[in-house]
């Protein structure tokens, strides 16, 4: 195999992103999200590079002033296992940390990946209840799944919420 980055996405990486995406989606493991959402949310991504061609995504997605999200982590079959997947979690995890958030939730199928990067299964109440009330108005998918409303479930069957507090 050959070398890789990991590196900011740019608007020309949206196309890539989506076609990594779309086999997930078809499978119900990631929630499908329109190109107008992709490119609105460009500067959340980073992406994996080798030999020129996306290998692997992965997105940062504010909550709260202390709370953020791992979010659409993809590698493609042919690279997995070669260390991609942790170093677009690594560099979103840096990327927390710049912007000052102490704590990464996700939403997750691989328990075994996130939980030895520091990752623990969480229960409902991650939020005091007023910051709870406020992310309900939000209208971001991830926010509704996050906070596990009812309405996001058949989406969400058999997915772990983790979280884990940064250094």
């Amino acid at each position: 195999m050959s070398e890789y980055i990991v590196r900011p996405a740019r608007s020309a990486d949206i196309i890539g992103i989506r076609n990594l995406l779309q086999p997930m989606v078809e499978q119900r493991i990631l929630l499908g999200k329109d190109l107008a959402v992709l490119y609105g949310a460009v500067q959340e991504f980073v992406v994996a590079e080798a030999d020129d061609e996306l290998i692997g995504c992965g997105a940062l997605h504010v909550f709260w002033e202390d709370l953020g999200e791992v979010r659409t982590l993809m590698v493609r079959g042919d690279w997995l296992h070669h260390g991609v997947g942790g170093a677009i979690v690594g560099a979103l995890e840096e990327q927390a940390r710049e912007l000052g958030l102490s704590r990464l939730f996700c939403l997750t199928f691989e328990i075994d990946f996130f939980g030895r990067r520091g990752y623990t299964t969480i229960g409902e109440q991650v939020v005091d209840p007023d910051v709870y009330s406020q992310l309900l108005r939000s209208g971001d998918a991830g926010v509704e799944e996050f906070l596990d409303l009812a309405h996001v479930k058949p989406n969400t069957l058999g997915n772990t919420r983790m979280l884990k507090r940064l250094n």
